[in-house]
């Protein structure tokens, strides 16, 4: 509501342009009627940010691609892979295999294993009723014996994540690292992270990470050098292309 009204104070005092910058784009999950009687939250949000007066939108890291098409403003999605990546190549890990959480996310997989030049392998998942609670079986592909990194847009309560640590340390890996955009970190998740044989689960601070959260597992990197050439580039009418999703 804060954001809606700032807009709208804006408009009203003439501004000629009014960008939005959300870094974590809210109701990202709530992208489609996939039950009865289900809002879909992530359109909502775009509606009401037009409505207010918004000209532009830039974010990060979408849940789901389609929601920029929610927009008739200008939507740019920059990304945090290149960050990610950057990161994981400055640890040279040997031996390293990049593991999808579940099918969905084998696209995501692919890509960053093309760009580290290693295997992939994918994580068997099931969901058990109405809720968030994820059950990983076995593995597709070889880990034995070496260093699994995993890769995700968001990590919220951890749920997936933990039960996919779990069965890649029964199937032998030898280290185990996971890392996300956006540091979502709700519920048990802490918990759950601390208590887990993953290493270090590397986050950004696209969602600021409150100081009792900031355990030793986790590492985050700051995406502000990104937004701040985003911005840069959209007021000098300068190209993003470099900055988007890939």
């Amino acid at each position: 509501m804060e954001l809606l009204i700032t807009i709208d104070a804006a408009r009203r005092a003439s501004a000629g342009k009014i960008t939005v910058v959300l870094p974590y784009y809210i109701y990202s999950r709530s992208d489609k009627k996939d039950q009865p009687r289900v809002p879909i939250t992530a359109k909502l949000f775009a509606q009401l940010l037009e409505t207010a007066g918004a000209n532009r939108v830039i974010t990060c890291d979408l849940h789901n691609p389609a929601i920029q098409g929610y927009f008739n403003i200008y939507c740019d999605v920059v990304t945090g892979k290149n960050i990610l990546e950057k990161y994981f190549d400055d640890k040279q890990i040997k031996d390293m295999v990049i593991v999808a959480t579940d099918a969905g996310s084998s696209k995501k997989a692919y890509k960053y294993s093309k760009h580290f030049n290693v295997p992939i392998a994918m994580i068997d998942k099931r969901r058990e009723g109405n809720d968030d609670r994820a059950i990983s079986t076995t593995v597709i592909g070889d880990v034995k014996g070496k260093t699994a990194v995993m890769f995700d847009d968001e990590v919220s309560t951890a749920g997936t994540l933990i039960e996919a640590a779990k069965v890649l340390e029964k199937y032998e890996a030898k280290e185990i690292y996971a890392a996300c955009t956006h540091g979502v970190l709700v519920g048990p998740a802490i918990e759950r992270i601390k208590n887990s044989p993953i290493k270090e689960l590397v986050v950004t601070n696209t969602i600021p990470i409150e100081k009792e959260k900031r355990i030793e597992k986790i590492k985050i990197l700051s995406i502000a050098p990104l937004f701040a050439e985003a911005i840069k580039r959209v007021n000098e009418g300068e190209p993003l292309g470099e900055l988007f999703q890939v």
